[in-house]
């Protein structure tokens, strides 16, 4: 009777797969239960008055680089005259307008351009520089891990242009081959590189440069001699001594973070502001959120009391008060109203949630603006007076609302879109729901994670469990937020899903995130392993069936976990790893030496993380997955520990992809990636 019970199940489920196929495409591959976004022009053109100008910017004939960089063929849309000007007969990157519209910047080659548009002349700004110099755009490191891909800036005035230049002569290059051929018929592979240094390898030299658009005269700021600095931001404010340029700068290990002002016609630079830890890593992109005010002051981002707060600095960089509550990371600053005097920002109050607050300079009184149960963020208009306000949540899909500002509230004008019917064809699925819960741990403390329980799951009738994460330093993906992928598919086919954010994740502050500093991996397995053992006690969960999958840093993480779980009574069954990084001395410096710093510097800390070096600890049927292509993780890392898994006896799974890169978009790959995602699962958790 059992085992008749059990067939039931199995084919119950089975049905289940059939008749909900094509959840699978309508949830991933449609456009069926997406959300109408309101596109930031919209927003943009509806919030400010935007004035025509005769000249727009334009582009065709887009081909990608690296994850945001693509060349293209840029022309000038005359709309007086209606015609079309070519700027440059080759590919350009990054083409970016001078805000009075007369001058157009751009990179060529390995050179930074600059058009004239009132002349329809081009000037080299630089000149036949070598291959390995970078002038105003970014090189690989700077894109994947600084998040930019133009490095140059426009002054107020419009009349200088900075620049950093990167030389990545030294840098290690790394090389991979495509196979296929664009007319189906048998070819050579094709070899492809690219400068990519590796953790304790050589970085590009980075340094920074004025040009003055009327003398034609490049300068040098004279920044402190460090060839092994980042130089991920440069910022123009203006001054009562006039147009100063705002310098960022990382130390290698990036645990110091220097903001310099430099004076672009003397070269000078003094030391404005700066902040240091042994204990902890410098987050760059809180540089992002600073606001700089007319009177010099300035509204900073930092983590230095434990948390990343707001605070209000003199032009001299000094703090002078703290300006949002305490225990609460800032995600966001939206700008400061110089009239009422109060900072408009996005926090969270919960680790799972956003709000929209309000804090006023003169005081450090904070107010929160949003009530909402889930995530809210706005889009202010430039005088701050209103603001286009989105709220989602789990339950309920993007809602866009028009809203004036007044003192200490937002006041509803309009709504501009509340996706109702995809909210009715949502609720209408009558999928599963998120449940966002504390899962507890074997330390006393607890992890924010959420679950999708089967409908029909019992104690009778339990069900299998997947768990998704991620993981990775700094990351998050248990928020309240609009966002249905795989998950809803599995649980709608009778699984139990699970996602928990480890230590060292975000929003829980400084310590939180910086548990996992120089130890990659092994708290994160710990935990992932706690709340495995938590899945067992649930009455509704077969507890020999418990899957994990991971993505990348989320790939890494799946490994390791089963490789550290206890080989006589395993909590993992089966696990699927996708693009994972398997020994971090062969991923990037930018990333890895953010929080393991260099091997020469960590070499116990690398070595506890290398996966490759636990291949005979792996317990549990592993689906590795990975794209020949992939100029991000590396191929080489999977080649690597499948011959360690090989030298170890172990049997593994896998499936690869021909010149895909680390997203795996390329044709069909996407789609059968997750069906094959379905397939393993329903093979080594029911079968």
């Amino acid at each position: 009777m059992k085992r008749f019970f059990f067939t039931f199940c199995v084919l119950q489920v089975a049905f289940s797969m059939t008749l909900r196929a094509d959840l699978l495409n309508d949830l991933l591959f449609d456009k069926k239960y997406s959300p109408t976004y309101l596109s930031q022009s919209y927003i943009d053109s509806l919030l400010n008055s935007v004035q025509t100008q005769r000249y727009e910017l334009k582009y065709k004939n887009r081909q990608q680089q690296y994850r945001y960089s693509f060349w293209a063929t840029y022309y000038l849309r005359d709309h007086k005259r209606n015609t079309d000007i070519l700027l440059c007969d080759t590919l350009i990157r990054d083409a970016q307008m001078s805000s009075d519209g007369r001058y157009i910047a751009y990179g060529k080659g390995q050179d930074l351009y600059l058009y004239k548009v009132d002349f329809k002349t081009e000037i080299a700004v630089t000149q036949r520089s070598r291959k390995d110099v970078f002038n105003g755009i970014s090189d690989w490191l700077y894109e994947e891990e600084f998040g930019i891909t133009r490095l140059f800036a426009f002054s107020p005035d419009n009349q200088q242009l900075a620049f950093i230049r990167l030389d990545e002569t030294g840098v290690p290059s790394f090389a991979w081959q495509t196979f296929l051929s664009e007319d189906d018929l048998p070819s050579y592979p094709q070899t492809h590189s690219l400068r990519y240094p590796r953790s304790g390898d050589k970085n590009a030299k980075a340094s920074v440069y004025v040009y003055d658009i009327h003398d034609k005269k490049l300068v040098r700021m004279s920044l402190p001699e460090d060839d092994e600095q980042y130089i991920p931001r440069i910022h123009w404010i203006v001054t009562e001594q006039g147009n100063q340029l705002m310098v960022q700068t990382l130390n290698r290990d990036q645990t110091r973070m220097t903001i310099y002002a430099c004076n672009p016609k003397s070269s000078v630079c003094r030391r404005f502001y700066e902040e240091q830890s042994d204990r902890y890593f410098m987050d760059y992109s809180l540089w992002d959120q600073w606001q700089w005010l007319d009177d010099g002051r300035v509204v900073i981002v930092s983590e230095k009391d434990g948390w990343r707060r707001l605070y209000l600095c003199n032009s001299q960089g000094a703090i002078i008060r703290p300006l949002s509550p305490e225990r609460m990371d800032i995600t966001g600053v939206y700008g400061v109203e110089p009239k009422s005097g109060c900072v408009y920002y996005q926090a969270a109050p919960v680790p799972t949630e956003r709000a929209v607050y309000q804090s006023v300079l003169k005081t450090g009184i904070a107010t929160r603006l949003t009530q909402y149960a889930g995530c809210s963020s706005a889009t202010f208009s430039r005088d701050l007076k209103q603001c286009v306000l989105r709220q989602e949540s789990d339950l309920l899909p993007p809602t866009y609302t028009l809203c004036k500002v007044e003192k200490n509230q937002l006041k509803t004008v309009r709504s501009l879109e509340n996706n109702a019917v995809l909210a009715a064809k949502w609720k209408a699925l009558n999928l599963p729901q998120k449940q966002f819960i504390h899962i507890p741990t074997e330390r006393g403390d607890s992890l924010d994670a959420w679950i999708l329980i089967p409908a029909n799951a019992s104690a009778t009738d339990p069900r299998p469990v997947v768990m998704f994460q991620y993981s990775g330093p700094a990351s998050q993906r248990v928020i309240n937020r609009w966002s249905h992928r795989i998950g809803y598919v599995l649980a709608d086919m009778g699984y139990v899903v699970v996602n928990a954010d480890p230590r060292g994740t975000d929003c829980r502050g400084r310590e939180w995130r910086n548990q996992t500093y120089l130890n990659l991996g092994q708290k994160e397995a710990e935990d992932h392993l706690s709340v495995a053992r938590y899945m067992q006690t649930l009455p509704y969960v077969k507890s020999d069936r418990i899957a994990m999958v991971g993505w990348s840093y989320g790939g890494y993480q799946t490994i390791r976990t089963m490789c550290e779980q206890p080989a006589d009574q395993p909590l993992i069954c089966c696990g699927i790893a996708i693009a994972p990084v398997t020994d971090w001395r062969l991923y990037d410096t930018g990333y890895t030496e953010r929080y393991m710093r260099r091997p020469m510097v960590n070499e116990d800390g690398y070595k506890q993380a290398d996966l490759t070096a636990m291949a005979d600890r792996l317990t549990g049927r592993l689906l590795l997955v990975h794209g020949m292509a992939d100029d991000n993780v590396h191929a080489q890392n999977t080649w690597l520990f499948t011959e360690a898994l090989i030298n170890a006896g172990k049997q593994f799974d896998m499936q690869v992809y021909p010149d895909d890169n680390h997203n795996l978009r390329k044709g069909n790959h996407y789609k059968h990636l997750h069906n094959r995602i379905l397939s393993f699962l329903k093979q080594y958790l029911y079968d």
